[in-house]
Order: C-alpha cells, then sequence, then structure tokens
C-alpha cells in the first residue's frame, strides 16, 4: 500500500468536534437515542435520515430495508444483514443534511464504524452525483467485502466505471476505523484514522448526496451469514470560503485513461454497476 501518512489537524483531541480550518460543520450524528428494529428513522432520526426501501441492490440479490435492518442502541447505528425467508436484507441509510436530500457541493464526510466479517456482504459507502448520471463521478470510502479489506475509490469524471484511483488493502474491517473523504475542487482525497491514504485529481465537479450504502457482495450470500455494521458516528463538514482549496482549478483529469476496470456505480434508486 502507498500512503502520503499526512496527519489530520484536529482542534483537540475529539476529532468529532465544531469547525476545522477551512470546514464548517454541518452534520453531526451521535445515535443518542435507542430506536428498536422497525422504528428507523421513524419520528427520532426522520428529520436527519433517510434510506432506500424496498430496493434490490447492486447485485439484484439483496433487498434495501430500514424498516427490517436498522436499530439504535448504546449510541450506535446497527445494520443486522441476514437472510430472511430466503431473502438477503441490507440497508443503505442517508444522511439529510441540512435536512435536505443531496445538495452537497464539495465537503468532508467522516465515519466511524466496524464490521463483522460477514461473508457474502460489503460496503459501498460512497458520494454520488444527484443527476443520477455515473459520468459525473462517483466516491467509494469505505468499499469492500466485510470478510476482506477495504479500499478507498474514485472514478475518472467523464469515463463511467473507470476507476481514476483504487487503492485497496488498507485495513480490515473488524476493528473500529475512522474514515473521511475530502472532497475539493481540484482533488478527492481519503483519510484513514487521521492519516491520509489516498488522493486523486479527478473531481466531481456536480452536486452530490453521501449514502451508507451496505448490500450483498457481487451475488447471493450464503443462506446462514449474519452479522453487523456498527456506525459509531457521522459527521459532514462544508467548505468556507477561506479554504486554500476553494480557489483550486476543477480536476476532472482521469490518470488512467486506458484503464477499463469497473466500481460499483449506484445510482439514486439503488440501482447501477458492480464489478
Amino acid at each position: 500500500m502507498a500512503a502520503t501518512l499526512t496527519s489530520v489537524w484536529w482542534p483537540d483531541a475529539d476529532p468529532r468536534s465544531g469547525d476545522l480550518p477551512g470546514w464548517q460543520l454541518t452534520f453531526a450524528e451521535d445515535f443518542a437515542t435507542d430506536v428498536p428494529l422497525g422504528s428507523f428513522p421513524g419520528e427520532v432520526y426522520g428529520s436527519r435520515w433517510t434510506g432506500y426501501e424496498d430496493l434490490q441492490d447492486t447485485s439484484g440479490a439483496g433487498t434495501y430495508s430500514s424498516s427490517r435492518v436498522l436499530s439504535v442502541a448504546d449510541g450506535r447505528l446497527d445494520m443486522h444483514l441476514r437472510t430472511e425467508d430466503g431473502q438477503p436484507l441490507v440497508a443503505a441509510p442517508i444522511p439529510l443534511v441540512n435536512g435536505t436530500w443531496g445538495q452537497l457541493q464539495y465537503g468532508r464526510f467522516s465515519v466511524r464504524f466496524r464490521a463483522d466479517p460477514v461473508p457474502g456482504y460489503k460496503t459501498a459507502w460512497l458520494l454520488w452525483p444527484d443527476s443520477d448520471e455515473w459520468a459525473d463521478g462517483e466516491v467509494d470510502f469505505p468499499e469492500g467485502r466485510l470478510d476482506g479489506t477495504l479500499y478507498a475509490a474514485n472514478l475518472c469524471v467523464g469515463r463511467p466505471g473507470v476507476f481514476d484511483l483504487h487503492s485497496p488493502g488498507l485495513a480490515e474491517f473488524d476493528d473500529w476505523h475512522v474514515a473521511t473523504v475530502e472532497w475539493t475542487p481540484g482533488a478527492v482525497t481519503f483519510f484513514l484514522d487521521g492519516e491520509e491514504v489516498a488522493r486523486s485529481g479527478s473531481s466531481p465537479v456536480g452536486p452530490m448526496h453521501w449514502v451508507l450504502q451496505t448490500e450483498t457482495a457481487y451475488g447471493v450470500p450464503p443462506a446462514d451469514a449474519q452479522g453487523h455494521v456498527e456506525v459509531d458516528w457521522v459527521r459532514v463538514w462544508s467548505m468556507t470560503p477561506d479554504n486554500p482549496a476553494a480557489g483550486e482549478a476543477v480536476g476532472t483529469g482521469c490518470r488512467n485513461a486506458d484503464q477499463e476496470t469497473a466500481s460499483s456505480g449506484q445510482g439514486s434508486q439503488g440501482y447501477g454497476q458492480d464489478g
């Protein structure tokens, strides 16, 4: 793994807290109120969260269902992945930043998470264009099979399904990690546990939405496979005018212009390609 290992500056020991230089905190979720299975987002979280419901996931094997998968206990969002009555159940919760679906134009997106090594399931937590056009970009982090290792990926703007960046083998899922995506006009930068691990110069230019898309991995999982993905907290910062990156030239180049390897394309209704 090639890593830049640039430290993230935090205002104190807690990376969840407040504004950062050049970034204004616009969304903060600590899952402070317990809700049982079947009640998320409900009245407690409905103003801050939505998600896909009763739609097929990327592989077509799983069904996104917040009502059957998501609950909150002990300050953590729990995704209980499993098969019921022959149907693999998955989830794709979506934070409503400023109470709104999408309309995110540059920003920092950070989440603390862990997962059981459940065979047949994966994360593809991503920024996806509000236009629902794959050519407008796709940013994935963390992505990977839960029983394997996570990676960062950024797809070339204007070349649907082609990686500009794919940085595999960053960590396993069964430990707690903080994954952060920093999206600016000129670049997309990935941080894991406070260190820069990857950077791409192909930057989406249109508004996007952030989806914690958790799904089956390329087909039907073992019927007895089950386990949990846990989310401790979620943060979103918007870029402020004094951020040095605000003046960057828009990055639309693709360093792998001849590459034809595809990643997980996922539209706002839960469809797309995966490979």
